[in-house]
């Protein structure tokens, strides 16, 4: 299945590429950086164990929403509708005290839907069936059933879930790209991600920009180059970038 979000940097044009090189055997599957989860929602089932990890705690708590409320969260988008002036609303009270969950929720969801490229701040001027993407959190919600859902710092969650059968799929944000994520991710924590992973005793396989300096941190490491199209890329433009798929097996 699809994932219900569109998000910064999303693997849908290459989760095939990287599940391709997830090793046979693992019995628990933690993804570090979830943002949208395309990878995760590839599959009926990774893992008997499953987590979905994220440090943005908005999307964290939509994760949570869509898993244990669906029919609330459905319930409070059933007069969503594509607009300029909702979604701009929705910008405007993000920060407002007294919301509940499927509330908050409910306005990050739209935001993402209606924003351009998935960047929560520019109107994307496109038609969309609302009801048809809400009605899909039925779905998405019986996906996640036994996910395990966190918030926490990557180096943290490695530690917690750290286990010789354990695959970690992390998708950190790229290099020199970090001003395009809604979330604090500085150039020092590319090298603090590098050493994490360097500890644990699992297996991980991370996707990353191609470019020298991810080349020099993983130095030692098997890589894999692939391409893939732009996300945003049209059939006048379509751009292609080259990526890395890094494993430590």
């Amino acid at each position: 299945m699809n994932s219900f979000i569109s998000w910064i940097g999303g693997k849908k044009l290459l989760k095939k590429k990287i599940i391709e090189q997830f090793p046979e055997h693992f019995d628990r599957y933690i993804e570090v950086f979830g943002g949208a989860g395309w990878v995760l929602f590839d599959r009926e089932k990774h893992a008997n164990m499953e987590v979905y990890n994220d440090i943005n705690g908005d999307l964290v708590n939509l994760f949570r929403c869509v898993k244990y409320h669906p029919e609330a969260l459905q319930k409070e988008l059933e007069w969503s509708f594509v607009s300029r002036e909702q979604f701009f609303d929705y910008i405007s009270q993000n920060d407002i005290r007294g919301m509940t969950d499927i509330q908050r929720a409910a306005r990050f969801y739209c935001r993402i839907k209606l924003s351009f490229g998935a960047d929560l701040r520019s109107f994307g001027v496109r038609s969309r069936d609302m009801q048809k993407t809400i009605s899909y959190l039925q779905e998405v919600s019986e996906r996640l059933n036994r996910v395990v859902i966190e918030n926490a710092d990557f180096e943290r969650l490695l530690k917690t879930y750290d286990r010789e059968s354990a695959l970690f799929y992390l998708d950190p944000p790229y290099y020199e790209a970090e001003k395009y994520y809604p979330d604090r991710f500085q150039p020092e924590d590319h090298t603090r991600l590098r050493d994490a992973l360097s500890r644990i005793t699992g297996k991980f396989v991370l996707s990353y920009n191609d470019c020298p300096e991810v080349r020099e941190l993983y130095t030692g490491y098997h890589i894999v180059e692939v391409e893939r199209l732009d996300n945003l890329a049209t059939k006048t433009n379509p751009r292609r970038y080259r990526e890395l798929i890094i494993k430590n097996y």
